[in-house]
């Protein structure tokens, strides 16, 4: 049996005719830059993550990328995030000029740990960029809390959790923005790159719109330097459709979670590998991925066992931000972040998209299982 990590041909397959309608009928138009497809579907983002507005741009790093300039960050500035996430978060804030800050993440969420993000403010300290990781929200109110009596902007890095909730509100309405990606094999995927940031500031809202257009206010009339950063309208067609159909996915990766834990308990395996922890204070975790933990020294072996038996798993993120070369010169050496180093070196993927069956996930769970029972 093969279980890729992702289908996106089943997924399609649900919604093809309506997706090749709103095709045509854009084309038809002939209006490919942002327009009312783009802006219909920024009022309904908006509405479903619970913020006031969003502005479509090009893609979840460009939304990084035009919320720090939004707000004037750059050359001689620091902005703290985390170094165990995807390298667009640290990278957005090296391409603006400013310098990444890490602070280490928690051992059962994966996130930002919210108590050592003082400890690494200083004068040059503009904004803190928590992710809400692998679809839950991260631990925010303390940072929020911090970032208010400060002064400092809060921008969500929530690409891969549209919809998660932590008490009872969504990812992207925390903070002063909320960025968004929309790469076709998020939760939200598009045919292509997409993003969108959140904000609940219309003035911001307003911001954001002119720097997504090189600066421009009006045509022509550049006040600041902006980018190229314009959503295109068939990515908002197409992104319309499938957000009414959102809620019902991750309610099925909820399921597919569940049974991956009971399954798991009946191998007698719950102890073995470190199961995915819904952290205190979350309320809706959407599994944009399903990531356990082997045991040190296991990951790699396991990985290809599971490749062996058809089963498609991937490691999100094998080297952590701080060792990578391009941030060498921020000084940081192995044992300064432990605790994203031991994540980084067990952590593994396992298929948790919608359209999985149960004999998909006990496959998985079999061949994990075999694994183990055939070691030395």
């Amino acid at each position: 049996m093969n279980v890729p990590l992702l289908d996106l041909c089943a997924q399609y397959a649900t919604m093809k005719e309506e997706i090749l309608a709103e095709i045509e009928r854009v084309c038809d138009s002939q209006r490919f830059i942002l327009g009312q497809d783009v802006e219909k579907f920024e009022s309904e983002v908006a509405e479903y993550c619970g913020a006031k507005a969003a502005v479509g741009v090009t893609s979840g790093s460009d939304a990084l990328i035009i919320a720090l300039m939004a707000e004037g960050i750059g050359r001689g500035d620091e902005v703290i995030t985390t170094p165990f996430t995807f390298f667009a978060t640290a990278g957005a804030i090296a391409r603006v000029g400013a310098k990444p800050v890490f602070v280490d993440i928690e051992p059962d969420s994966f996130n930002i740990n919210p108590l050592l993000v003082k400890n690494k403010i200083t004068e040059k300290t503009k904004a803190v960029i928590p992710v809400h990781l692998y679809g839950q929200c991260a631990d925010v109110e303390p940072i929020l809390e911090l970032a208010n009596k400060l002064g400092l902007i809060v921008i969500e890095d929530a690409a891969q959790a549209i919809g998660a909730e932590r008490n009872g509100k969504r990812a992207g309405a925390f903070g002063d923005y909320g960025c968004f990606s929309f790469f076709p094999s998020k939760n939200l995927g598009a045919f292509g790159d997409g993003g969108a940031v959140t904000t609940n500031s219309q003035e911001k809202a307003e911001r954001l719109k002119i720097f997504r257009n090189h600066g421009a206010n009006p045509k022509y009339y550049h006040k600041y330097i902006g980018g190229n950063f314009r959503l295109d309208a068939l990515q908002a067609a197409i992104l319309s459709i499938k957000l009414k159909r959102l809620d019902g996915w991750s309610e099925a990766r909820q399921r597919n979670a569940a049974e991956y834990r009971e399954l798991f308990l009946e191998v007698d395996l719950a102890d073995t590998l470190v199961l995915p922890a819904e952290a205190e204070g979350t309320t809706r975790h959407i599994y944009n991925q399903f990531c356990v933990l082997a045991p040190r020294g296991e990951r790699d072996n396991l990985k290809q066992a599971l490749q062996n038996a058809g089963v498609g798993v991937e490691v999100y993120y094998p080297v952590p931000l701080h060792l990578q070369e391009c941030f060498a010169y921020l000084g940081h050496r192995r044992g300064d972040f432990p605790v994203s180093e031991d994540v980084s070196e067990r952590i593994l993927a396992l298929p948790i998209y919608p359209e999985t069956t149960t004999e998909q996930r006990k496959h998985v769970v079999g061949a994990i299982k075999e694994y183990f029972e055939g070691r030395p």
